[in-house]
């Protein structure tokens, strides 16, 4: 059975058991034999790494996305996808036309702090992040400007976290590195790009 927690008022909800255990499995392991995976590359402070996990992006043909000073054109949806799109966006009548899918394959595999502000998102983003596989951390930080402190969110398999209004101004969040063992994580942040920006 689903349950709700405010993790922020009017910015965070999680969805606990969002997806059934029995249906988490089987789009674990769809995911990771259909998606196209890939390990890019990205410029930070004008040098470049590769990413510490394995990515892919996949939305309509006009829904291109750039951060990390690389552009990323959307691959054409798969069915998989398709399905959890409609299944969250019947729950929280709101559209989405891409979706950003990261792999941890274990505690080594990250993501760095950052907010997601890019310009093609709008102002007040709403970003939907499901969780299939093992358990990870993600740790929020305050921005400039922002009293609050530092604090963490565990995003369990089948769960489902909404980011909303002023998040990505007021708080960065990551995925840090962890020295416990994790089983591989899946994760899909289904966004709106606005067209026109």
């Amino acid at each position: 059975m689903t349950e709700r927690l405010i993790v922020i008022s009017n910015e965070c909800v999680l969805f606990r058991r969002f997806f059934e255990s029995g249906q988490t499995t089987n789009i674990y392991e769809t995911l990771n034999s259909q998606i196209a995976w890939k390990q890019h590359t990205v410029r930070v402070f004008n040098q470049e790494h590769l990413t510490p996990r394995l990515t892919a992006w996949y939305g309509d043909k006009d829904s291109q996305y750039r951060y990390s000073g690389c552009t990323h054109t959307p691959l054409r949806w798969i069915p998989i996808l398709t399905d959890i799109r409609t299944q969250i966006e019947q729950v929280l009548s709101q559209s989405f036309n891409s979706v950003l899918l990261n792999l941890y394959r274990n505690g080594d595999d990250t993501m760095g702090r950052h907010s997601d502000d890019e310009k093609e998102l709008g102002p007040e983003p709403v970003i939907a992040s499901a969780s299939f596989g093992g358990t990870r951390r993600m740790v929020f930080h305050p921005r400039y400007g922002n009293p609050e402190k530092s604090f963490s969110v565990n995003l369990e398999d089948g769960s489902l976290f909404i980011m909303q209004g002023a998040c990505q101004r007021k708080w960065k969040h990551s995925i840090p590195r962890t020295r416990r063992f994790v089983e591989p994580r899946i994760n899909l942040t289904f966004r709106k790009i606005l067209k026109s920006i």
